[in-house]
């Protein structure tokens, strides 16, 4: 639930906080993504219906990031379900706490100056590929660079957790056909039932709220986590 409600504030962190911590429980890279992402399919609808209805959502901008993080989104599943799992889990341990750094830096030096991007479709693309492959990403990957690059927050963030019901969706179906149904965990409900819960306040937060100390915050529970399954995973 805390997850989410940061994820929909920020436009980030669901995915790679609710992947991280399983995978740290020793969860299989594919097997948490593909729960993780099961989960999301459901929550970024609702978050994404939430921010509609607060008129959070640039339409021109979803366009442009949805098809590339599509088509990033098949390529990245397909090539994770190919991958042993223990041999990917530092591997994607380290690229989350490779996030986790980005976001706290992300936190310390938030735009101060708004301005339309110019880099969007192969952020799309990179971050669907990403957010499949490491179970988390499209949030810090896109929203990140988006207002890295001067857009504007509340719309930016409306727009990607949008564009993320699409993408969420695809990996999830492409974890269904490479893995089966039998790759899902019990976890997944949990997450379930407290994501939908949460995912109509984010909407609600992202306008009231400044998402500097939240991103700070989330990047420092991110790189330590992160830093802890690393640890176990090689120990």
């Amino acid at each position: 639930m805390a997850a989410q409600i940061v994820d929909g504030a920020l436009g980030m962190a669901f995915g790679v906080i609710s992947n991280t911590l399983l995978i740290s429980l020793g969860v299989a890279p594919a097997a948490a993504s593909a729960g993780v992402h099961t989960v999301e399919t459901f929550t970024t609808c609702v978050s994404g219906l939430s921010h509609i209805a607060h008129r959070n959502v640039d339409w021109k901008l979803l366009a442009r990031l949805a098809v590339p993080g599509i088509v990033g989104a098949a390529i990245g599943a397909y090539v994770l379900t190919q991958i042993d799992g223990a041999t990917a889990k530092p591997f994607v341990l380290a690229y989350l706490a490779a996030i986790g750094l980005f976001l706290t830096w992300r936190g310390v030096r938030y735009p101060p100056h708004h301005k339309p991007a110019r880099i969007v479709e192969p952020l799309g693309l990179v971050g669907g590929f990403l957010d499949a492959a490491g179970g988390g990403g499209w949030g810090p990957v896109v929203t990140g660079n988006l207002l890295a690059q001067g857009a504007e927050p509340r719309r930016t963030i409306g727009t990607v957790n949008s564009a993320e019901f699409l993408v969420t969706l695809t990996s999830t179906i492409t974890f269904v056909v490479a893995l089966g149904w039998a790759a899902f965990t019990a976890a997944t409900l949990g997450l379930l039932i407290g994501g939908i819960i949460a995912a109509p306040l984010g909407a609600w937060l992202v306008k009231r709220i400044s998402p500097r100390p939240l991103l700070v915050m989330v990047g420092i529970l991110l790189t330590l986590t992160s830093a802890y399954g690393i640890y176990r995973a090689v120990a």
